[in-house]
């Protein structure tokens, strides 16, 4: 493992991204999204992404120069147009949308269309929170679950989020895909050769499965059964059909290189308590249903994990694996073994 501090690891990524075509306003964002994901203790969602983004820049799947365009319909609606870059760019200018028009509405929602992979869901939302406003989000994904009962892969993994604001704490975070387990747990798996538990995954007869190989030629299983599955048609149905963006079924996936521009959707909804029974009374029942919480023994908040890590990264950077090192040194034109 090599210790790298989170700014010289931001310029490595912007540098990588640049490099396979990105402009600075979608290398910067995307970086910056990327490094912040590694900040908080989510490597999957971190710099281990960039060789996947350098690859879609190289094989089309997205535009380095695209410039996400708003487009209001109402006052509290916004639809955002990702063109087919990365998401981060279109996602901040969604998240800043919507927070001006909860600010004068109460409400702001925002749609974003022609999108790409949008890393942990949570993380747009520190903004909403650190604003004092209630922020949501989710987003669809290349086709991973079936629809209950089917076997054929319909729905992404579908994450959805929350968070809600704190006075003089770090907000609450929550953050989950919609998926027994996590997909990269069964590629893990499938290296290793070894078995993955019933209840993960279904082979491509649409049968249980314990052999990851299987697993990975057929699809993965909701969490919490026919719930999870109804809760990932829920957002299947919100992200597309409100933005215009493509089912996960439509998209190839993310994990191929060559394949076609994703053009999925995410959704964001931001309120400010203010305009609901008050803002003190919003902080005052939050308080009171954490404290009740945390009078359980054994009992943490979520989010808490993450706001740990996030200080302590800024403090002594994050440990990022030697092989990933040496592949992001090279990807930005940097000498391997080299300093920024």
């Amino acid at each position: 493992m090599s210790r790298v501090s989170l700014d010289e690891l931001e310029r490595l990524a912007v540098a990588a991204l640049r490099r396979a075509g990105a402009s600075d306003l979608q290398a910067q964002a995307t970086a910056a999204a990327l490094v912040r994901a590694d900040a908080a203790g989510l490597p999957s969602h971190g710099v281990s992404r960039v060789p996947m983004y350098v690859a879609h820049l190289k094989h089309g799947r997205v535009d380095g120069n695209a410039e996400p365009a708003a487009h209001s319909a109402r006052a509290s609606a916004v639809l955002v147009d990702a063109r087919c870059g990365f998401a981060f760019a279109a996602c901040n200018l969604a998240i800043s949308e919507a927070m001006e028009r909860a600010r004068e509405t109460g409400v702001g929602v925002a749609a974003v269309t022609n999108s790409h992979h949008f890393g942990a869901a949570a993380l747009p939302l520190e903004a909403v929170a650190r604003a004092g406003m209630v922020g949501l989000a989710m987003g669809n994904s290349p086709a991973a679950m079936p629809a209950w009962g089917g076997r054929r892969p319909l729905f992404g993994t579908n994450p959805i989020a929350a968070a809600f604001p704190r006075c003089g704490h770090a907000p609450v975070v929550i953050d989950l895909s919609l998926s027994e387990v996590a997909r990269g747990k069964i590629m893990v798996a499938a290296k290793q050769g070894t078995p993955i538990p019933l209840g993960w995954a279904l082979d491509e007869a649409g049968q249980p499965t314990t052999d990851a190989q299987a697993a990975l030629r057929g699809s993965m299983l909701p969490a919490g059964g026919v719930k999870g599955a109804m809760l990932a048609l829920m957002v299947e149905l919100l992200v597309t059909s409100l933005a215009g963006a493509q089912f996960g079924a439509e998209a190839d996936s993310f994990f191929e290189d060559a394949g076609n521009r994703p053009r999925i959707g995410q959704l964001f909804l931001v309120l400010d308590p203010g305009a609901f029974a008050g803002s003190q009374v919003f902080a005052d029942r939050v308080e009171a249903l954490l404290d009740a919480m945390l009078g359980d023994e054994g009992t943490r908040l979520p989010g808490a994990r993450r706001e740990t890590a996030q200080v302590e990264a800024a403090a002594s950077g994050v440990d990022v694996p030697e092989v990933l090192w040496r592949d992001l040194q090279s990807l930005a034109g940097q000498e391997v073994g080299a300093q920024l």
